[in-house]
């Protein structure tokens, strides 16, 4: 049998972590120890079946920012986290990039802060994330970095996890952009998009 060190690992770090831990409901009297796959998946905003797969041995090439998601999902400290990337080969993620705020007022900043509802962001018409509320960083935590809405849609692996529809928001994504593009024909920012978008629509399905 293939050895299956990650799946070992990911499972028993799954069963370690409790779901009072993990934030989550625990009804009555539970068959395993520690989170379900169902919810450990949950949490890292990820397919049961691909998480299972990962346990399984099936699945051998996660993404960085698939196990960076896993990370968080399992709450990792930082040497778990090295070895997590070590067991599967990839390249250890440095932080995201800092989205910068600076081009919005402070009355708005304050204003986006104050929501805390729903996610929430500020984006201006190229889609840069100019700004975000709490629940809008952790809802946009798989994505590295979360900056440009069109670069996370085209580029970034957590895409199609992330939408299960790709294929209808990588559209959207492109409509507004050729929109944007009709009212500002000379925009380098456009311009790098467009570049951007062509590169990514290889990875569509």
């Amino acid at each position: 049998m293939p050895d299956n060190q990650l799946g070992e690992f990911l499972r028993a770090r799954r069963a370690a972590l409790s779901p009072e831990d993990a934030a989550l409901p625990s009804h009555g009297r539970r068959r395993v120890s520690g989170l379900r796959r169902e919810e450990v998946a949950f949490l890292a905003r990820m397919s049961a079946d691909y998480y299972t797969r990962l346990e399984q041995g099936r699945e051998r090439r996660p993404s960085p920012q698939l196990l960076d998601a896993l990370a968080r999902a399992l709450h990792l400290e930082p040497d778990a986290r090295t070895h997590l990337h070590q067991l599967a080969g990839t390249t250890l993620p440095g932080p995201p990039a800092p989205v910068d705020r600076r081009q919005i007022s402070p009355f708005l900043r304050q204003m986006l802060d104050g929501f805390t509802a729903a996610p929430a962001f500020v984006i201006n018409g190229t889609l840069d994330v100019l700004a975000a509320n709490a629940l809008a960083d952790a809802l946009y935590a798989p994505f590295t970095p979360a900056d440009n809405l069109a670069r996370m849609v085209f580029l970034d692996p957590a895409a199609q996890p992330f939408h299960t529809r790709w294929a209808d928001t990588a559209e959207a994504v492109a409509a507004h952009l050729r929109h944007t593009a009709g009212l500002a024909p000379d925009s380098a920012p456009l311009r790098h998009l467009a570049v951007v978008r062509g590169c990514g629509d290889a990875r569509g399905p």
